[in-house]
């Protein structure tokens, strides 16, 4: 491909609404364009780095057993009415009517559609197991759109589907896709970590995540240092209390204080001379639309998908302030648990606290010295918490550390959540009747692009790894009117392109340095630039992107080289 052929439209400047690395550079080098918030249009340069990666993938799911499918973008509502998620998906869910007023979405993913495919065929155990997978768009009507192609509202994404006859089954399949995943992201230059995560809208008993840890990923994950444990925050088990975090035993009474205009746990930590260990945190929470207090420590992050687990709840949202008001008598900031009517569940390190201060449900006033065993009547205790760094390790009870993840992969055990309700069934070899057990195991194609980028840029622009680069080398003339650099360029891209080597002919009349800074911009593994100094020696420069390490090599010696470099 010559250079003043290919349509790679750069930027100088880092566009306003591009906050991420990966977000910047892949606008700024040309790789995709916005047609609206989270939907974008690849340009040659982004689609080819694409097609690498899903090339990867097929590879590693072909060797692991998948088979190659095209399902449906367009899906009945019928089916996800079976399976019971057609009401609890939610709006991510893009539901259209075609003229007939029938009901349809666009696929946030296939689990339905896949079931229902295999129900109609699969009659015997003799059939088990199969592994069928897609490399498609996906549609999800993302409330904030950001990040680019991290967070958007149409992405490209590889999903396969195992149909196994039992657990122990479905174990085999789970643990091949596993392994193909650490392979996948090995070749695409991306170090990829499995952590324990949790299954959200997808279901299931068992799923992890593949995390590309960077400063700015949107994900935040604890792994312990000592014993290899990860697991995102959200999925994170804390353990309970510990003898030197359970707040002593204080045989005051219970003290009503007036705390004007001190409603948050920073304010009234200031106004009583106290730390936010020693207040509890009430939340009055909607669950289904019922009324439920929540208790957790000032100190602590409540979190909401323990809670909406633990309550068993399709729908859980933060009362609003007039809720507040009428199920606790108080302004927000005030609620305290003592004197509600309404169920309080209590995380396990609130549960414990021994001498607290909880809002008196009385605005601008608040009560000492609660006991929660003493002074609350609670209708469960539970892990209700967000983990963070220096929680012991639920492994090995050792510290743990933090870090900022992109997901890139999931893999999911999801038994017979969908085979049941949809009534996937086959015949065992005594001619009973038994539900398919599932797996489910989805990478994201454009985040696997994104996050490459974040792994392997710097302050100049991308720096590709080999497999996944649009192109190898870039040859750049130092002046193209020059007409020994021509031809020696010419000459040079007709060699590497008969030896297979991806290369592309900067043959554009601009400055070197604009020259150069696209190349490094774009991120060409390898750029070869012809000057008079090096021809005089019938030698090249090749400089390598990753390292900036230069040297002179002979011209007829090029293409060898980089040859044996690419496939090394």
């Amino acid at each position: 491909m010559k250079m003043s052929q290919l349509y790679a439209p750069t930027l100088r400047e880092v566009p306003a609404e591009a906050e991420l690395r990966s977000h910047q550079f892949m606008l700024r080098a040309g790789l995709m364009r916005k047609s609206t918030a989270g939907v974008y249009a690849y340009l040659p340069l982004g689609y080819r780095v694409m097609q690498k990666v899903m090339n990867i993938v097929r590879e590693e799911m072909n060797k692991a057993g998948g088979q190659e499918v095209l399902l449906p973008i367009l899906q009945p509502a019928e089916l996800w009415q079976e399976s019971g998620r057609w009401a609890d998906y939610g709006d991510e869910m893009f539901r259209v009517k075609d003229r007939n007023k029938r009901d349809f979405c666009l696929g946030p993913t296939h689990e339905e559609i896949i079931t229902a495919l295999v129900r109609s065929d699969v009659r015997s155990y003799k059939q088990l197991p199969i592994r069928l997978y897609q490399i498609q768009n996906k549609y999800r009507d993302e409330i904030r759109p950001r990040f680019g192609v991290i967070r958007g509202r149409e992405f490209i994404m590889k999903d396969l589907y195992s149909f196994d006859r039992d657990e122990a089954g479905c174990d085999l399949s789970y643990q091949a896709m596993y392994d193909a995943y650490k392979e996948i992201f090995r070749r695409c230059g991306l170090d990829a970590r499995p952590v324990e995560a949790d299954s959200g809208a997808i279901g299931g008993d068992t799923t992890h995540e593949f995390m590309v840890l960077s400063d700015s990923g949107e994900a935040l994950v604890v792994h312990c240092p000592a014993c290899g444990y990860a697991a995102n925050v959200e999925k994170a088990p804390c353990a309970e209390p510990a003898a030197q975090d359970v707040l002593d035993t204080q045989t005051a009474g219970l003290e009503k204080v007036h705390t004007p205009d001190a409603g948050t746990i920073d304010e009234i930590c200031t106004f009583l001379d106290i730390e936010p260990q020693q207040c509890l945190k009430t939340v009055i929470y909607l669950a289904d639309g019922k009324p439920v207090a929540v208790l957790v420590r000032g100190d602590h992050t409540l979190n909401e998908l323990k809670l909406q687990k633990e309550l068993d709840c399709s729908e859980l949202l933060i009362a609003d302030a007039r809720t507040v008001e009428e199920v606790t008598g108080a302004a927000v900031g005030f609620a305290g648990p003592i004197g509600l009517s309404i169920p309080i569940i209590a995380d396990q390190a609130a549960a414990a606290a021994a001498d607290a201060v909880v809002g008196a449900n009385q605005t601008d006033y608040h009560t000492r010295h609660v006991s929660v065993q003493r002074d609350l009547s609670l209708w469960k205790t539970a892990d209700l918490r967000q983990c963070r760094e220096g929680d012991a390790c639920p492994a090995c009870g050792q510290a743990l550390d933090t870090a900022r993840g992109t997901e890139v992969g999931q893999v999911f055990k999801l038994g017979t959540k969908y085979s049941e309700p949809l009534k996937a069934t086959f015949l065992d070899e005594n001619g009973k009747e038994r539900s398919l057990v599932m797996g489910c195991y989805g990478i994201g194609v454009s985040r696997t692009v994104a996050a490459v980028i974040e792994q392997h840029s710097d302050a100049d622009g991308i720096s590709w790894p080999i497999s996944v680069s649009p192109y190898h080398v870039v040859i750049v003339p130092v002046s193209f009117k020059d007409d020994q650099q021509r031809q020696t360029a010419e000459e040079l891209y007709q060699t590497l392109q008969n030896l297979g080597v991806e290369a592309v002919l900067d043959d554009r009349l601009e400055r070197p340095g604009v020259k150069f800074k696209d190349a490094d911009l774009i991120g060409f593994p390898y750029r070869i630039t012809i000057g008079p100094k090096s021809l005089a020696e019938n030698k090249v420069e090749l400089i390598e992107r990753g390292t900036k390490t230069v040297e002179l090599v002979d011209i007829a010696a090029v293409g060898s080289v980089l040859q044996e470099r690419i496939h090394s």
